[in-house]
């Protein structure tokens, strides 16, 4: 992938994210309930392995890291995320280094290999096993 697909395919997401999670901060605050939207909840009543991530996010916003974690772990790493990466994208087009490209090409070496990939498929797993048990 070159720089520029990645920088736009990056900001994009992140513009995407950030818009999903004002909205839900948005619903809310007006309508004083959960903003469940999971199609696959829907269909099976079993909770994704990333439900509660959007909830999660909403509780790091509003200060509840306990509640945030116990809503989804993920949501800190999505929030690292839709925090870190624009300000980084923004520093190498000022820069006009590629320093974001090198560490997501790192990222995909690192990945890609075996013990990492199954350690990560287990972690989601497990996450997921942990959502059905609370119920969430």
């Amino acid at each position: 992938m070159t720089r520029n697909k990645l920088y736009v395919f990056l900001s994009a997401a992140c513009l995407a994210g950030s818009v999903w999670v004002a909205f839900a901060y948005r619903h809310t605050a007006i309508e004083k309930s959960d903003f469940i939207v999971c199609l696959f909840k829907r269909v099976t009543t079993l909770p994704c392995p990333s439900c509660g991530s959007t909830r999660s996010l909403l509780a790091i916003l509003k200060g509840d890291l306990f509640g945030a974690f116990m809503l989804n772990p993920m949501g800190f790493l999505l929030f690292a995320i839709l925090l870190v990466t624009p300000i980084w994208i923004l520093f190498d087009v000022i820069t006009k280094k590629s320093t974001l490209l090198v560490f997501f090409r790192k990222g995909e070496h690192f990945l890609s290999r075996k013990w990492v990939a199954y350690s990560a498929v287990v972690i989601v797993i497990l996450n997921w096993i942990w959502n059905i048990f609370k119920g969430i």
